[in-house]
């Protein structure tokens, strides 16, 4: 006879470090699970489920999204359109990725690292589909053509790689060198967990920052519109979500009060998918504001500089995340980072 055998929770002290959260005192799952239990956690109360299901459930929406545009855009033949199809894959690749990670993230020290490697890849893509959609629908009329405008999406593609690359090093440190196996202190996620935030907060602040730029030339300059406000809600949620990412707020205040609803991991997921979804309504009003005086004005948007950018941050990343993960096995993991602290 089958039995339903729930997963039990830990306290903060009978984890390993690497598993513990910033003032999250209890709720974590048992490390060193397996894919059916890591499966299974997800529909028992744990630290880690909202943050699973406000991007699980969120992807399914952009998904639907984008087939609803598929079905209106000839994107086969119409390279308009190509800028938002990227831009709306990346909106369903990185929420299912981060989803994904935070599920199969106890499975064991090395998984977590990876799961997370994959998760800043895909935060990387969405950056850089981000800046295709931009540059193609979303650029002040007086910067279109210009050669700020002409390198605007290489240099994404040179952030997308150095995004992945630095966040990926804040956890794991360089890779492939060699290391003492009798000194412990080797991955920057436990041993400087400030120094490791703050690399990891500039991988992605940068890329943002610079995607950014003509959007904040438009609503400093520009009259406002009803395009130019859906782009400004956009941006105030996007600097709550580095808030709060930074902050750990609200459970900094009262450790183990917000340890399974409430904390700030889960309001920067909630906040993200807000400010994705306005920054899509944004994009797509822009698309169809500027479809005529683009279309008189520049060229349409090439293979290169849309789905080509986007295949070749792809590509790079993997080389990255693939070359990161191997380093794990080249820089053993030391029996006493695996104890609870």
């Amino acid at each position: 006879m089958l039995s339903w055998k729930l997963p039990r929770v830990l306290h903060i002290t009978q984890v390993p470090k690497v598993f513990q959260e910033e003032s999250i005192m209890s709720g974590y799952r048992q490390p060193r699970s397996s894919a059916a239990e890591c499966v299974v956690s997800i529909f028992h109360m744990s630290n880690e489920t909202l943050n699973i299901w406000t991007h699980f459930l969120p992807t399914w929406y952009f998904l639907w999204k984008l087939l609803a545009f598929l079905w209106v855009w000839d994107v086969w033949t119409d390279s308009y359109a190509w800028p938002l199809l990227v831009f709306m894959a990346s909106c369903c690749i990185y929420p299912f990725t981060s989803s994904c990670a935070h599920t199969f993230s106890v499975m064991s020290t090395r998984a977590r690292h990876i799961c997370f490697f994959f998760d800043y890849g895909a935060l990387s893509l969405y950056s850089l589909g981000s800046a295709i959609a931009y540059s193609a629908y979303c650029f002040p009329d007086k910067w279109v053509s210009g050669v700020f405008h002409r390198w605007y999406v290489p240099i994404a593609v040179l952030n997308a790689a150095v995004s992945t690359g630095l966040s990926c090093y804040s956890r794991l440190g360089l890779p492939f060198v060699h290391y003492d196996p009798d000194i412990t202190e080797r991955f920057p996620e436990v041993d400087r967990p400030q120094f490791s935030k703050g690399i990891r907060s500039m991988a992605f602040i940068y890329p943002y920052l610079f995607d950014s730029v003509p959007l904040f030339y438009r609503l400093c300059v520009c009259a406002e519109s009803d395009v130019n406000l859906l782009h400004f809600r956009h941006i105030t949620l996007a600097f709550l979500t580095g808030f709060l990412f930074a902050a750990h707020l609200p459970e900094r205040l009262a450790p183990g009060c917000f340890d399974y609803i409430g904390h700030s991991h889960q309001l920067f997921h909630i906040c993200a998918i807000l400010g994705t979804h306005f920054q899509m309504e944004a994009i797509t009003m822009d698309m169809a504001l500027q479809q005529e005086l683009l279309a008189a004005s520049v060229p349409r948007p090439s293979f290169r500089l849309t789905i080509g950018a986007i295949a070749t941050s792809t590509a790079f990343s993997l080389l990255l995340i693939a070359a990161f993960s191997l380093a794990l096995y080249w820089k053993p993991i030391c029996p006493g980072k695996e104890k609870p602290a």
